[in-house]
């Protein structure tokens, strides 16, 4: 018995170690988003729909060149007249510091409500600009964020949207084919960032052998 409990443990430490990534394909190209265990909830619902496929569906429906490119839900399925789908629902924010909105990072979308919840069927990707030690200072300043040295170093030489921090839960990061952000802005839209052709998306959770495949190719 103590020897079954001992390996239960092992199994699952080495569960929570591993981390689990997915395919994005889109009609620009693909990438691999590795998602973060440091925030299991959001983690698990992502996957959750990924596996469902309820997000190939939907569209990347505004796109911000140097700021994000979102998808899923539109913030107006949320809104009071209309009836919530059963995967629509808020998630309480999973804020961590070692997390930040550096460029290729994926977090969830909300509107303005108190609590800072997300909005469980829509996600964002970061593009940004770099930033300058006194711009970083500025928005320390005002959005009451203590960036780490390496976060700063990170956000002036790679750049993101680092006002974000501590207020959208990050996620998960873009760990190959980065390049597909610059694919995607570089398509037109409109001056809400409602791109002029639907760019879907197809969302596919890999097995631990199939990402290691693409990570080769």
């Amino acid at each position: 018995m103590l020897l079954a409990g001992i390996l239960l443990f092992w199994i699952n430490a080495a569960a929570q170690t591993t981390n689990q990534y997915v395919k994005l394909e889109t009609p620009q190209g693909w990438c691999i988003i590795k998602l973060y265990n440091e925030t299991p909830v959001h983690r698990d619902n992502f996957i959750k729909l990924v596996k469902s496929g309820y997000f190939n569906a939907t569209t990347f429906n505004r796109i911000l060149k140097n700021f994000v490119i979102q998808g899923g839900d539109a913030d107006s399925l949320y809104e009071k007249p209309h009836v919530l789908k059963p995967e629509q629902k808020w998630l309480a924010p999973e804020f961590n510091t070692k997390l930040y909105h550096k460029r290729g990072v994926v977090a969830m979308g909300r509107d303005d409500n108190p609590q800072q919840s997300s909005f469980a069927t829509q996600f964002y990707i970061v593009d940004g600009t770099a930033r300058t030690t006194g711009k970083l200072d500025t928005i320390a300043n005002k959005y009451k964020i203590n960036f780490t040295e390496e976060q700063r170093k990170t956000y002036q030489e790679v750049g993101g949207t680092p006002h974000l921090d501590q207020h959208y839960t990050v996620f998960g990061e873009i760990v190959k084919g980065i390049d597909l952000i610059d694919k995607i802005t570089a398509v037109t839209v409109d001056e809400n960032g409602n791109p002029e052709t639907p760019v879907w998306m197809k969302l596919t959770l890999l097995k631990p052998k199939d990402a290691e495949k693409l990570f080769k190719e």
